[in-house]
This record gives C-alpha cells, structure tokens and sequence, in this order.
C-alpha cells in the first residue's frame, strides 16, 4: 500500500487547486491553499477531510455553487481524476447534508455516480446514507441497473457495513437485510470488479447474521451462473474460517473422514520478527474421495498472557480414499501494523472441513535490545 503523501500530497492537492482554478478563476482557494500547507504528517483520512475542508471553506454559498464548479472541472477537465476526488466528493456529501434539502440531496447522489469512475464515491456516500438511508438506497438500487461498472460498483461497496477506511452506517449494522436487495441484483454481474464486491459486502452481513448470510447464499446457488459458486465461496470464507458447520455443509465440506498427523515444529524457539515452520500431513482414511478446506490456527499469547485464536488460509483439496496430503508452512512474526506480538507461549493447530486438530506449542523468543 502507498504511503499516505503518495496518494494525497502535496502535489496532488496543488493539481486539485488548479483543476478548481480553472473552473473558478474568480475564487482565490486561500483555504484550500492553506490546508494544502498542512497535509504533512496527517493520515490519509485526515488528508482528504483537510482538503475537504478548505473546499468548503473556499465555496462557502450553498451546495448549489459548490456543485457547479465541480461539474465544470469534471466535464472540462480530463486530468481532474484519481486521489483528489476523495476530498471532492466529501465535501459535496457533507455540504449536500448541511443544506438539507431534497434538490441537494438528490443532485449529490448524482454527483457521487459521476464522479465515482475517476476515484470510487464509497467514502464519502456514507455521510448521506447517514443523513437519510432509505433515500440513498434507492439510488443505490437504481445504480444496479448502470451500464458504468463503476456504478455498480458504489451501490454495493458504498453500502458495506464494514467497509474499510470509511465511516460506519450504523442503521446498515443494525439491520443487515437493507442491502440484500442491492446485493441480489449484482451476484451475477458480468464484471469481476463488481462481484468481488458483492462478496466482500455479504461477508461483512456475516459478522452479525450468520442465518441471513446462510439463507442468501442458498438462494444464490439455486439461480446460479458460472460465477456464482466463487462469489459464495468468497462471501463465505469468515464462516468457514470460523468452522460452521452449515457454510461447510454449502460448499461441500462434510464431517471429515481423515487421519492428521502433525502440525510439527522443527524450531521450537522462535526468534523475535523470524517465522515459524511447520509440517503435517492430512490423509483421507474414508472409502470416498473427501473434500476438504484445511487452515491453520495461531493462537498469539496476548499481554495478559491468554491467548487468542486467529484462522489463516491454507488450502482446499479433495484427497483420494487413502491418498496424503503433506503440509509445510511458514507464519511471520515480522512487526506489522494490525497486529501486537508479545513472547512466550504461543500455538499451532489444523483445521479440517472446521474441525480443530490438537495444538502444537512453540516459543517466541523476546526482542533483543541493544
């Protein structure tokens, strides 16, 4: 991921003030030159609501004058595109939710369609999904119709109840069946673009409503195209990760009829920011082919010294009666962002179609200081 001044610096902020220059050359944007001035050290949110900020600083009038100059720079403006208008549509969303007013709304629903191919409105729609949902998601419904990909996009990704980086709509939380409607009209959209979205929106249901998920899912694959089964699986993986047993049963993972032997760790003691390995093998002691979802669980000793579990990735396969399947992985303790690592004991196991293995303990050694 780029750092924050390569996605909104400085010299994109100095674009944007051209860009709006020229389409107001009566204004003389000493806001948006400020803020421009103060964007080093702030986070890429803070960044785009500075931008947003001085914007409205700058166009101080109503949504109305705010809006024009910003249909003159997109309509007349190719270069007027990429990160610059994340601040653009904010302030758009925010002003249009100040006024209050059915004309400003309306016109910046609009507004976040047209300007969503050039950088996705999925940030800034959810300031008017908050100041009036039932309206927005209409739009959002009518933009499942659009022949712009982009739009269909927004109306899936800009409704996501947990989508990353943006505000959460808490209405959208608390009642996670609003959206299906949306999500039922773009699971069989032609684009990868847009059903990799619908994917990621119904597993984000799944932190709340497994059941609604479930039923969804079910409905889906009963009136499914050749992509269906993929955007299921993605939409899925939280629920699978977590071992249910009934989006197993959906994807076709039952009761596993295997013998697992292992994970095993050569390296007991692991020194801080290096990896772990380990190996073990899996094998199908049924009399049917068997298929099978394998990952792996880390239990991470936390600073109170419990621990807590973490699901990863490993592999689906379908094993032969009889047939063996030898594992050999690697997990970094390399310092990241999400994640805390505290030394001590910590733990590996398998899980099969769900189905916990037995745990396997090593030792991540502590940080040596100077």
């Amino acid at each position: 991921m780029p750092f924050a001044d390569q996605l909104i610096g400085v010299p994109v902020a100095e674009q944007l003030i051209r860009e709006l220059q020229d389409a107001a050359p009566e204004h003389a944007l000493s806001s948006l030159n400020a803020a421009t001035k103060s964007l080093p050290g702030l986070s890429l949110r803070e960044r785009s609501d500075a931008l947003r900020d001085g914007l409205l600083a700058d166009f101080p009038e109503s949504y109305s004058q705010l809006a024009e100059v910003i249909k003159t720079a997109a309509h007349e403006s190719p270069s007027f595109t990429g990160w610059m208008i994340w601040p653009v549509t904010s302030a758009l969303a925010t002003r249009a939710a100040r006024e209050n007013t059915q004309s400003a709304f309306e016109d910046a629903m609009d507004m976040m369609a047209l300007l969503t191919p050039r950088l996705s409105s999925e940030f800034a729609i959810r300031v008017l999904l908050k100041h009036d949902l039932a309206a927005a998601l209409r739009f959002a419904q009518q933009w499942t119709a659009s022949p712009d990909e982009h739009v269909r996009r927004l109306a899936s990704e800009g409704t996501r109840p947990y989508l990353p980086w943006a505000a959460r709509v808490p209405q959208i939380i608390k009642n996670p069946t609003l959206t299906i409607p949306v999500l039922d009209a773009l699971y069989r959209d032609p684009s990868e673009y847009v059903r990799r979205s619908v994917a990621n929106h119904l597993n984000d249901l799944s932190r709340h409503d497994p059941e609604l998920v479930l039923h969804t899912a079910q409905r889906w694959l009963r009136a499914a195209d050749s992509t269906t089964l993929a955007v299921v699986k993605h939409g899925l993986r939280t629920l699978v990760k977590r071992g249910n047993p009934e989006a197993l049963a959906l994807l076709g993972f039952g009761t596993p009829t295997v013998e697992t032997d292992g994970p095993h760790i050569a390296q007991p003691q692991v020194p801080w920011g290096a990896e772990v390995t380990f190996t073990a093998t899996v094998r199908n002691t049924g009399t049917e082919p068997m298929p099978l979802a394998i990952d792996y669980v880390l239990h991470h000793r936390k600073a109170n010294g419990s621990t807590t579990a973490k699901v990863f990735k490993l592999t689906t396969r379908t094993l032969s009666p009889g047939e063996e399947l030898e594992i050999n992985r690697s997990h970094s303790f390399r310092a990241i962002t999400t994640r805390r690592y505290y030394p001590g004991t910590h733990s590996v196991a398998l899980q099969v179609n769900g189905l916990p293995t037995g745990k396997t303990e090593f030792e991540l050694m502590a940080a040596l200081t100077d």
